[in-house]
């Protein structure tokens, strides 16, 4: 959702409006509201549900019967969105398919890349759009920070006594959301507790008045906790009971630098002008590599298919985080 943000902000300087959403992640809206290009967020609680017995999914066909002609930019690889438009009756001269590429044999693009293209594609139903210069300067992916939130990081920190430097951890991926620690041991973004603690030993030893932040979800604690008790120094922080989205981005906001494995709150790291080391592991980098206005720097993914986080050593992670301008 982060890697979409380019062609929503794209799509509305083109036509003049607010671009509508239909997700199924139930954090789109604490992620983005407060995007000014942002319309209308419907949610589909679930793709995999047959249509007889999704609620979420008879609104999705209400709200786009009743939205009538309209761009329709379908960003989506999977059969129920189609089907759910096709139920809708959304005329095919009213949709530009985003994941049909004019030259499928080009090999991987970047993302957002992939978006700006899109983007400045039209539906066969031409509607009016407004000249927006270069459209590589939306190329950044972006995101807004609640002021609230903003403001209790800052609470935080004055509670906590931090004033030096925060730099964060995201060991945990979407996986671990529904696996916790033992779904993370098996995949191949797992890095062990070990180097994640040798990794955070070096960090502090070089910003001995700052605080290493474990990032996650709640089900991510126990991971999380590994690799807290392993560091032995209450400047580690396990944060993963405390993070709903929008506090995380008001937090990679302020911090000082991230390391993560690749997955979202990385993606949001780098948009937020976090500097940024992340860890590959089978995820094409030509694809997925997050990009952002502050130093994002990529280990791992040189063995395709066949990748691990695991291949990479701490030292390595280590010379990374400190070629990012860090001691």
């Amino acid at each position: 959702m982060v890697l979409l943000t380019p062609l929503i902000r794209l799509l509305a300087a083109r036509y003049g409006a607010p671009v509508d959403l239909i997700t199924s992640g139930a954090w789109t809206l604490p992620l983005l509201r407060g995007m000014p290009e942002l319309g209308h967020v419907q949610i589909l609680t679930s793709r995999n549900t047959p249509y007889p017995l999704c609620p979420s999914q008879w609104a999705v066909v209400r709200w786009l019967k009743a939205r009538g002609h309209g761009p329709v930019y379908l960003c989506d690889a999977g059969g129920k969105i189609r089907s759910l438009i096709a139920r809708a009756g959304v005329d095919a001269d009213d949709i530009v398919d985003g994941l049909t590429r004019a030259d499928p044999g080009a090999g991987d693009i970047l993302w957002p890349d992939l978006w700006i293209d899109v983007g400045m594609r039209d539906p066969a139903r031409r509607a009016a759009t407004r000249p927006i210069g270069d459209p590589a300067r939306y190329r950044l992916p972006t995101l807004p920070v609640d002021a609230e939130q903003r403001a209790a990081i800052q609470r935080w920190r004055q509670r906590e006594g931090i004033a030096g430097p925060l730099i964060l951890f995201q060991p945990g991926n979407k996986r671990t959301h529904k696996r916790g620690k033992l779904g993370t041991l098996s995949q191949n973004k797992f890095w062990p507790a070990e180097r994640w603690a040798q990794v955070a030993r070096a960090v502090l030893d070089a910003c001995p008045d700052g605080r290493v932040v474990l990032c996650g979800s709640p089900a991510e604690y126990a991971v999380l906790e590994d690799i807290r008790r392993l560091c032995a120094d209450r400047r580690v922080l396990n944060l993963a009971r405390e993070l709903p989205v929008a506090r995380l981005v008001a937090l990679l906001e302020q911090a000082h630098s991230m390391v993560s494995v690749d997955t979202g709150p990385a993606h949001a790291a780098a948009a937020l002008g976090c500097p940024l080391v992340v860890l590959f592991g089978a995820a094409p980098v030509a694809l997925w590599r997050p990009i952002g206005p502050a130093a994002v720097r990529v280990l791992g993914g040189e063995r395709g298919s066949a990748g691990r986080v695991e291949d990479i050593a701490a030292k390595t992670a280590i010379e990374a985080w400190r070629a990012l301008g860090n001691p």
